[in-house]
């Protein structure tokens, strides 16, 4: 058995190449193979998001604080809150973050195949963040 105690572990700064705002990232687990799972804790800032990305064996999502935003590919941007958990099929472009004023934590669980997790792809635009959440009171204007 193996107890990893809290703090133990180096919290990472999520990397400009795939986040947007301030992001921090702190490792949970990542078994010796033949297991493939890892597990981090996450945390957005308020406009912090991840770039578009998919993952190979899909992704649960479980919102440990805060209100957060995520969205699927040609679906709505929904509202996600502590409690929360969601998940992410396989091959399915999304992105999640923090909400446009509050912060957001959770713990994502992923598979890798091959040694790979993540797919990375393009940075979510602002004006694609700034349409936030379906029926909320936030809003924007073109100019």
């Amino acid at each position: 058995m193996e107890l990893k105690r809290a703090g133990s572990q180096p919290s990472i700064q999520g990397s400009d190449d795939y986040f947007t705002g301030t992001v921090r990232i702190d490792p949970l687990n990542a078994p010796p193979e033949p297991a493939r799972v890892s597990v981090a804790s996450v945390t957005f800032e308020p406009g912090a998001r991840s770039a578009w990305h998919t993952h190979p064996l899909g992704q649960t999502l479980i919102v440990t604080a805060g209100c957060g935003w995520t969205q699927c590919a040609g679906g709505p941007i929904v509202e996600i809150r502590a409690g929360d958990v969601i998940w992410c099929p396989p091959g399915r472009k999304h992105w999640h973050g923090a909400s446009a004023t509050t912060s957001m934590t959770h713990i994502a669980v992923q598979e890798s195949l091959n040694g790979k997790n993540v797919e990375w792809l393009e940075k979510v635009t602002d004006e694609e963040y700034m349409v936030g959440p379906t029926g909320s009171a936030h809003s924007h204007s073109h100019a």
